[in-house]
């Protein structure tokens, strides 16, 4: 066989590319910057994606790949990088996807979340949400979330619960306990009954995925501690109503009125390809809970938090739509990518003419 894991891994880690795909029928493929290029080389033939697979994948998860169709857990490629890992079975061949985790931390500076995020992190309980499509880079931003309560809170014992675990944290400040579903514990919900008996400041829960762990995180909230969650919504509203929504009907009261006390803060986030360099930057809606938010998820009128978010600026707030137009003006982000993400594309439109009048307003003036 003409390829080998640890090359292909290499290649990787000096790329700097997100995923890998291996797959019968083509070359291997890396993800870089959101878009795939395949490797030069070879095909893959079925012997070749087993051979590839059976060298990073132990024989449990071997057999779980044959029962059920698919395994996925993490492992680390030497001290070079850790990757998330997803075999399954394909045409009745074995395929795999590799998203490599970086090692690095990055800061919230880095990353570009606005400084009100930061406050949040000192909240003696509460709910907070970061939510996005897949692949949006949640998990990046709660890792360094994580990563400043590790460093500047001595009196927090931090838990996260992940399927798989993906940034490993070394104890700083804080002690951390890190729970990978399936091996640890068999389920988010599970992880966090038992989290409670652990004496935790901070949970941090991978993923939202279920009623029984929507309730349990709440509960967690709700009883003195500071709960970190993703969920795969966009906007502050649609994710309190995907919340609200996943309880039966006769709940779904008494979940708006927990909801208004427990929750902190929304976080969504996008990654959208740079246009004046390579690479992605994140763009943000950020909603606050305020009073005036609480009463409007008590009484079931998300649809007003946006106008809420949008005055909110004072409170750390920010519209996704206004993030957009801040990175367009910058020269970072393409305006056709303004336009496609934006919650609110026709009034976008209008500003974008805005800004290109005043832009040749502004070259013409110069000109005379």
């Amino acid at each position: 066989m003409s390829y080998q894991m640890s090359d292909l891994l290499q290649l990787v880690v000096s790329e700097g590319a997100a995923d890998l795909h291996i797959r019968v029928g083509i070359p291997p493929v890396i993800r870089l910057h959101g878009i795939l290029h395949r490797v030069e080389g070879p095909v893959l033939k079925p012997e070749d994606t087993e051979e590839l697979m059976r060298s990073i994948t132990s024989e449990d998860h071997i057999q779980q790949i044959r029962e059920k169709g698919g395994a996925d857990f993490g492992f680390a490629f030497g001290e070079l990088a850790r990757f998330r890992v997803s075999a399954f079975k394909e045409k009745g061949n074995f395929a795999l996807v590799l998203r490599q985790i970086p090692s690095k931390l990055l800061t919230m500076e880095q990353i570009g979340i606005p400084p009100s995020v930061k406050e949040l992190l000192w909240k003696p309980r509460g709910l907070v949400l970061v939510t996005g499509p897949t692949g949006s880079g949640k998990t990046t931003t709660l890792a360094s979330m994580i990563n400043i309560i590790n460093e500047e809170r001595d009196e927090a014992h931090i838990i996260t619960i992940e399927d798989p675990i993906e940034y490993y944290h070394k104890h700083k400040k804080a002690v951390v306990t890190q729970r990978e579903v399936n091996v640890d514990v068999p389920n988010f919900a599970e992880a966090l009954r038992r989290a409670l008996r652990q004496d935790p400041d901070c949970i941090l829960v991978g993923e939202l995925r279920d009623l029984e762990t929507m309730e349990a995180a709440i509960t967690a909230a709700e009883t003195g501690h500071l709960v970190f969650g993703t969920l795969h919504t966009t906007g502050a509203a649609k994710t309190i109503d995907r919340i609200t929504n996943a309880f039966p009907t006769n709940q779904q009261e008494m979940i708006r009125i927990q909801l208004s006390t427990v929750l902190q803060a929304v976080i969504s986030q996008l990654l959208l390809p740079r246009c004046d360099k390579p690479g992605r930057v994140a763009v943000f809606e950020i909603m606050i809970n305020t009073p005036s938010i609480g009463a409007l998820i008590r009484d079931n009128k998300t649809f007003r938090i946006n106008s809420d978010i949008q005055t909110g600026a004072k409170f750390g707030m920010v519209t996704l739509d206004a993030f957009l137009m801040e990175k367009y003006e910058a020269g970072m982000i393409a305006e056709e990518e303004v336009i496609t993400k934006a919650q609110d594309p026709t009034t976008i439109v209008m500003k974008l003419q805005e800004v290109k009048l005043a832009k040749s307003a502004a070259a013409a003036a110069g000109q005379k």
